[in-house]
């Protein structure tokens, strides 16, 4: 088979250069993109030429947020149901990921059971959610955020929009920090963490270790009460992670036909998401148990994330390093899709920010992430692994406004995809917009973070019941509001 052959099959996130051409064309003729400035027009013509020149590149995708059209679809391939089935996997055997597998044993004092079992069935929940998200990108052929407009209406789902694009660069900035900090650890020192973090930019990090395992490690507490309170916390954390995935899920299947089947997308996102969220969680919790055990495995940890699992690669010497330095330079897996995601969400946001090419935006990205990692070295992978978990929250609410509308509302109603940017027929979305901002409420009052408890969390044993409080404030909130909108104003 011929790389063209490759290149015919392979999915959205991968590549398709012959269904590229209309985007930044159209965008510099409408009315959101000309603004009747002879400089605009200027600064677009610009972008259409390289654009175009991009598009004559092996490899290249440069589509934006236009939708996919089914006469430029792929047709069904093995292959490209495989290579987005890896997507899914390499994109989450990263060491960002394996952390939260590490706050099980040392943050909420689990045992290595409690641990794994709260992490697998976290995990599946989680994966579970993306993958329902992802089955509307052959539907539509429409990006995920595009495809929320109709769920939550055009202007309301620029709020999940921006929160996304702030979970997307925070997410590959705390991978980028992490990256640094193993690197430096590898060098035993010689090498600075901002030094590491450039590398980790240039090549990026994916990664996990530690041969040791503390299987017979207890879960430890006050009461049964407590212990049963921090089971249920470190199960909303493994929750959130894979589910973050779901304000991007379909964003990687617009090229696939409209007749795919839902469960066979479906499938493919969940085990690729399931399968590497479980592993790298299962090798977390290992060394975070190792590290009551292993005297160099808790002077690691006190340095750093990345030292301690530099840490798991010791006992292999000069060759463990070198592991340590291979897996730190994978993450290139990791950092691509958030990136790509983020760039069409910024194109989503408005009509300044469309007719930027998604090359372009994804530059800027990554010369944010780098900004970000380079001035938050010290503290910002503590700030952001309370921040990251805040942003898991808004996620549920959205998945549960889009499958409420999907199966109360519009069971036998279909949508007219093709009209993604027409105001007028895309819903008003003030149900869902308040149904969010009660969710919102609803996470407040359940949340048990470390900068704030709330009072539900308290009642319930400083448990973090957040996203269940507010999945249910979202549900009793949205479906009378959503049948008043309906009846009153019509869509």
């Amino acid at each position: 088979m011929t790389s063209t052959d490759l290149e015919k099959q392979a999915p959205a996130a991968i590549i398709d250069v012959a269904a590229t051409t209309k985007s930044i064309g159209n965008a510099s003729d409408n009315d959101e993109a000309s603004g009747g400035s002879a400089r605009g027009i200027s600064i677009l013509s610009t972008f259409k030429r390289i654009n175009d020149f991009l598009e004559r590149l092996h490899g290249f995708e440069s589509r934006g947020i236009t939708r996919v059209p089914p006469e430029e679809r792929n047709p069904p391939s093995l292959l490209a149901d495989f290579q987005v089935f890896v997507i899914w996997f390499s994109a989450n055997v990263s060491v960002n990921n394996l952390t939260a597998g590490l706050l099980g044993p040392l943050v909420f004092q689990l045992g290595f059971l409690d641990s794994a079992l709260c992490a697998v069935f976290g995990a599946l929940l989680g994966s579970a959610s993306t993958a329902y998200m992802s089955i509307w990108g052959p539907i539509s052929g429409n990006r995920t955020m595009v495809v929320c407009r109709y769920f939550m209406g055009y202007y309301p789902s620029k709020i999940p929009t921006l929160l996304n694009i702030i979970l997307m660069v925070g997410y590959v900035t705390l991978s980028f920090i992490i990256a640094g900090q193993m690197l430096s650890a590898v060098s035993g020192g010689t090498l600075s963490i901002s030094v590491g973090i450039v590398l980790a930019v240039l090549f990026v990090l994916v990664g996990c270790a530690g041969p040791y395992f503390d299987a017979s490690s207890e879960s430890r507490g006050d009461t049964p009460a407590a212990i049963a309170a921090n089971r249920l916390s470190f199960l909303s954390l493994c929750l959130y992670v894979p589910g973050s995935w779901a304000a991007a899920a379909s964003d990687y299947y617009v090229y696939y036909p409209e007749t795919t089947s839902r469960l066979k997308v479906f499938l493919l996102t969940f085990f690729g998401l399931w399968a590497s969220f479980t592993l790298v969680y299962m090798l977390g919790i290992g060394l975070a148990t190792g590290v009551a055990n292993h005297e160099a495995w808790a002077e690691a940890n006190n340095v750093s994330i990345g030292a301690l699992v530099v840490a798991g690669f010791a006992p292999l010497g000069g060759f463990g390093s070198f592991c340590a330095v291979i897996v730190t330079l994978g993450v290139i897996a990791n950092s691509i899709p958030g990136t790509y995601s983020a760039a069409l969400g910024f194109q989503v946001l408005g009509r300044w920010f469309k007719p930027v090419p998604r090359w372009l935006w994804s530059t800027l990205i990554n010369v944010l992430t780098l900004v970000l990692a380079l001035a938050g070295r010290e503290n910002l992978v503590v700030i952001f692994q309370n921040f990251l978990a805040l942003m898991g929250y808004w996620i549920e609410f959205m998945i549960f406004i889009v499958g409420l509308e999907h199966v109360v509302f519009r069971r036998t109603i279909g949508f007219d995809w093709s009209r993604w940017e027409d105001k007028s027929y895309l819903p008003i979305g003030l149900a869902a917009f308040a149904a969010f901002l009660f969710g919102w409420v609803g996470a407040i009052l359940g949340m048990y973070q470390a900068l704030y408890t709330g009072p539900l969390a308290k009642l319930s044993g400083n448990s973090d019941v957040g996203v269940w409080v507010g999945c249910g404030f979202a549900l009793v909130t949205f479906v009378p509001l959503r049948w008043l909108e309906l009846r009153f104003i019509g869509r």
